[in-house]
Formats: structure tokens, sequence, C-alpha cells
């Protein structure tokens, strides 16, 4: 087997559609099954004691929603909310159960289908973004995007607490 045969077998089970946004000059992805809608920016109930990147909860039709602003996450500068921002809501794993997140990001793109021989493995340059939350670098047409392990992006304790009483 070449290289090449091996990186395109191994990145195979990445290939697939991906909801591409931005936060600043940097574009990530989203495998769109774990996007359930892309709402306005709205207003948001903050929750004590959480970290600075948990901006609170959403009540999205009768349930109650945690919202992390991505680039509080990823250690980037705040960004002004203007009409471009948005919502993403996802279905995440966290326990071994489906919780919605919503995640604010400066501006959603496009959906892209990404083939598995497009998408490169993390390199491990210390970016701002740590390696683990990553998926792997997809090469488009537009430059490369970020292809994001959404569940362990939002994974964290504040997120569980915040949606102990919320299954799907």
């Amino acid at each position: 087997m070449t290289t090449a045969t091996v990186s395109e077998t191994k990145n195979t089970g990445l290939e697939g559609k991906y909801l591409t946004f931005s936060l600043g000059q940097e574009q990530y992805g989203i495998g769109i099954l774990k996007v359930r809608e892309i709402i306005g920016y709205v207003p948001i109930t903050p929750m004590p004691r959480t970290p600075a990147y948990i901006k609170g909860v959403v009540n999205l039709r009768g349930q109650v929603i945690p919202v992390l602003d991505l680039r509080l996450r990823f250690e980037m500068p705040s960004a002004e909310v203007t009409e471009q921002t948005c919502i993403i809501v996802v279905e995440v794993s966290l326990n071994n159960r489906m919780h919605h997140a919503g995640l604010i990001v400066d501006r959603v793109q496009e959906v892209l289908y990404v083939e598995g021989k497009d998408i490169e493995q993390t390199p491990q340059l210390g970016a701002v973004v740590r390696a683990d939350l990553i998926l792997g670098i997809g090469k488009a047409d537009n430059g490369i995007k970020v292809l994001l392990d959404i569940d362990r992006v939002v994974q964290s304790d504040a997120v569980a607490q915040l949606t102990k009483n919320q299954s799907i």
C-alpha cells in the first residue's frame, strides 16, 4: 500500500458534508449531521460560576440549551455581535446521552462536501485550537477548513451540569 492510499483509507470515515463557518479570518467545519439548526443571535441568560466561554442558556421552543462562544472556547479575542453573528444549534453526545448546545459564530458560510482524500491529519503545531478538538484539516477550493470534533469542543463539566436535565 502506498502512503497516499493509507492516508485516503484512513480519512474516508471523515468524508462528508460539513457546515462551514468563520471566527475572524479562520474557517471551521462541523459535520452536517451534528447540526440541528441555525438561529440568529438572541439574548442569552447568563449562568453563574461557569467558564467565560459558556455565555449562558437560551430557551429554544421550550428547551433550555447552553450556549458557548467558540471564540472564547478557542481562546481567541471576543468580537462584537453583528448582523452576521449567529448561533449554530448542534446535537452532541455527553455522558452517553444526546443533548443540544448552541455555538456562537461570527458567520455561517456554506455546506461543503469534503472528500476523504482532501482531509489531512491535524498537524501538531501548538495551534490556538487544541489538536484533540480537531478531526482533521479539510482542503477546499477556497482554502482550508478546520474540521471540529464538536462533541469534544462542547464537552466540559460546566456544560454537563447545564445539560443535566436535558436529553433528547
